[in-house]
């Protein structure tokens, strides 16, 4: 059975997308495109249809990956078709248990920090690099391989 997963954080420019590309890397390098999908959108509208942050894909090409992904707003359809919404931080997590359709798709919320190991004692969120400078990038970009690796590796087993 296919997994579906969904990332999500505010303006579906920076985290959620590179989350979404990092995957789609690892999941190709893993041969399990056809046992897992992956997509990621915002809680925000004001980003819908832009491609992620050109200091976000800067960062991410020095890195090898090429993220193309058009910004959108997440859907109640969202809980519906995914097995996994994956939120960057609090703020979003509340926004999105807030748009669940019930309590019992609530359960498909998860926070991006539960697949950290090494940065599991220092963060308890995926810090917004919007406002920050190129560090800020690159350290988002350290947690989200981290995290995607170990979601990965969950989803296999």
């Amino acid at each position: 059975m296919k997994q579906k997963i969904l990332f999500v954080c505010l303006g579906n420019i920076c985290r959620s997308p590179a989350a979404d590309g990092i995957m789609h890397d690892l999941v190709a390098k893993a041969g399990a495109e056809g046992r897992i999908y992956i997509d990621s959108a915002g809680t925000y509208a004001g980003h819908t249809g832009e491609l992620p942050d050109p200091r976000m894909r800067a960062a991410a090409a020095r890195r090898g990956y090429n993220f193309t992904h058009r910004a959108r707003q997440i859907r109640e359809s969202d809980f519906y078709d995914f097995d996994r919404i994956i939120v960057m931080d609090d703020y979003n997590y509340e926004s999105v248990h807030r748009l669940a359709p019930s309590r019992e798709y609530s359960n498909k919320i998860y926070r991006m920090c539960e697949f950290f190991t090494t940065f599991a004692e220092r963060w308890s969120h995926v810090p917004d690099p919007y406002y920050e400078g190129a560090e800020g990038f690159e350290l988002v970009l350290d947690m989200l391989e981290e995290g995607c690796r170990n979601l990965l590796a969950d989803l296999e087993q």
